[in-house]
């Protein structure tokens, strides 16, 4: 997992800051979103994203990884079915945190830190699915059409001579504003 930062950890030693982060992890795998204070958040944050990206992998290795740090096997399960098939496309930035203000108790500013599940973005999700479909379709065009193929390219030098035309046009057109 990622290095410590220097200082005072979360709430005492080594051992309980790990328990705390994983805890924390798999309270936001199982809700999604999670409220805590500002600096859990920030810590929380690369955490959670190494074990997605290890939930992305798949791979039995991973799984067992992930085993290792959250006890919870329905949540592991969940991360590795439900959250990962959602966050495939996206190549990182599986968390967001939002700062929502002062706890009233002890002032303590807070957070929200929740899975981004959402696509990407509509516009790249749309480019990502027609370059898809292209490439699938592409093979199929090539080996059922050949003959065709020579009569595009005289439309092409058709199109190319048209321009031409135009601006010759355009040419003699302004010769005789000229005069």
């Amino acid at each position: 997992m990622p290095t410590p930062s220097k200082g005072p950890r979360l709430g005492g030693g080594p051992a309980h800051e790990r328990l705390m982060l994983a805890n924390l992890a798999a309270q936001l795998f199982e809700h999604k979103r999670i409220t805590t204070t500002v600096t859990k958040a920030k810590r929380l944050k690369p955490y959670a994203e190494r074990l997605v990206t290890f939930a992305k992998r798949g791979d039995l290795a991973s799984r067992r990884r992930v085993l290792g740090l959250i006890s919870d096997k329905g949540i592991v399960h969940e991360l590795f079915t439900d959250i990962a098939k959602q966050v495939e496309n996206r190549p990182g930035g599986y968390t967001r945190i939002t700062k929502i203000g002062n706890r009233k108790g002890d002032n303590a500013p807070m957070a929200v830190i929740e899975l981004v599940l959402e696509p990407l973005s509509a516009k790249q999700a749309v480019v990502a699915e027609a370059t898809q479909a292209a490439e699938k379709a592409a093979p199929a065009e090539e080996a059922a059409v050949e003959a065709p193929a020579e009569e595009t390219t005289e439309v092409v030098e058709e199109t190319v001579e048209a321009p031409a035309a135009e601006e010759a046009t355009e040419e003699a057109a302004e010769e005789k504003d000229a005069k």
